[in-house]
């Protein structure tokens, strides 16, 4: 009967601009399905309380996405094995104490006076060209402003940050091929020495930055503090140009929201917060189970490998009231876009502040802002919300 399901259920093209009917039919079905709708043999959680239940339990771990006794793609291996996105228990208690910290809201509102500046510079860019790309030309260069200047990169060199994001992040979907994996490792071989090279001369020269602060609390290897850097550029640039760029896209999809948001500016709050709910970022993350589990009458066998789809968690109509509406003004609007538990992603206070600065600003700068065109192209990534590129007219 599985095997029948998962037939009846494989993804067609539309799925890659509109995931969301799949995420229903598959809900339908059973919000813990057990099959291989996604290539990938495992649990598909598409629930909300069950996706919650299961991202708040310490005995379903983070893995790096290549086997551990591979002796294929060592960088990108050896780095994804020192990061802070693939610890358990203690090791991430330790790196999670340190990294919050300094990814606090409050540390975070410090930047606001910098990301405003960084947004406006863009923006004055782009005055007077009636039509930009927000993506490359807004989104992307104001995440690689912010994270430049909080791990203490040089802006010159900031450049590199698209590329290496992009390939990084093909390694962890399930859309990767072995072309991919070569690429991301040599990506991962090239950023690394990078960052190798930055925490040298941070060691020899100190200054007010996150590299500086890592090294010298002392309570990361060297190894963590290169891993955590590189996951600092790579989700720093993933999750904030996903959400600018879904959210504007949103906004312009749906004029009568847009005009709320320009008559009432105070509404930016619960609308970032709604597009992280619409358009989530991050689509998937992964679990294995260290143990057998009982979730929602399954027993989910140790070893076992659990997707959670936070889009379809999202707009599940058991938690939101018409989950396929956008609406700037939900509330209450318990999201899991930034997930859930002690694996919470730590510059989430960051990302928000980021999309809240931009999207106001972008307007008040265009208030006539519209879409270009109609069509645009979502990469094809199960595991992340992104566009390629969203051109627009600024007026």
């Amino acid at each position: 009967m599985t095997a029948e399901l998962d037939s009846a259920l494989r993804i067609d093209r539309d799925f890659w601009r509109e995931p969301y009917p799949f995420y229903d039919k598959l809900r339908s079905i059973d919000p813990v399905y057990k099959g291989t709708v996604l290539k990938q043999p495992g649990w598909y959680v598409t629930g909300h309380n069950e996706a919650a239940t299961i991202l708040k339990d310490a005995r379903f771990k983070n893995r790096i996405t290549i086997p551990e006794t591979s002796t294929k793609y060592e960088a990108l291996k050896n780095v994804q094995q020192n990061m802070l996105l693939f610890k358990n228990d203690s090791d991430h208690k330790r790196m999670r104490t340190l990294v919050g910290k300094e990814l606090t809201p409050k540390a975070a509102d410090v930047l606001r006076p910098f990301i405003k500046e960084a947004a406006d510079e863009l923006l004055d860019q782009l005055q007077g060209r009636g039509t930009a790309d927000i993506v490359s030309e807004f989104a992307f260069p104001l995440a690689s402003l912010v994270i430049a200047r909080i791990l203490g990169v040089p802006k010159e060199e900031r450049h590199q940050f698209r590329q290496w994001t992009a390939d990084l992040i093909e390694t962890i979907d399930f859309t990767r091929s072995r072309k991919v994996l070569v690429k991301g490792s040599e990506t991962a071989a090239q950023l690394t020495a990078y960052v190798r090279c930055l925490i040298s001369k941070r060691k020899a020269d100190p200054q007010e930055d996150l590299v500086t602060t890592f090294i010298s609390a002392g309570k990361l290897t060297e190894e963590e503090v290169l891993a955590t850097c590189v996951l600092l550029v790579i989700a720093g640039h993933e999750t904030t140009v996903n959400l600018i760029s879904n959210g504007l896209f949103s906004l312009m999809k749906h004029p009568a929201q847009l005009g709320a948001l320009k008559e009432n500016p105070e509404l930016i709050t619960s609308a970032v917060e709604e597009f992280l709910r619409y358009e989530s970022p991050t689509q998937l993350t992964a679990r294995t189970a260290s143990e057998d589990c009982r979730i929602n009458g399954h027993i989910i066998r140790r070893g076992e490998q659990v997707y959670i789809l936070l889009g379809a968690a999202n707009r599940d109509p058991n938690v939101f009231d018409h989950p396929h509406v956008l609406d700037i003004e939900r509330n209450p609007n318990p999201h899991l876009a930034f997930g859930s538990g002690a694996h919470v992603c730590p510059g989430s206070s960051l990302a928000r502040l980021e999309a809240q600065i931009a999207i106001q600003a972008l307007l008040e700068r265009a208030p006539g802002l519209r879409l270009a065109g109609s069509a645009v192209q979502y990469p094809r990534l199960m595991g992340f919300r992104a566009l390629a590129s969203l051109p627009v007219i600024l007026t």
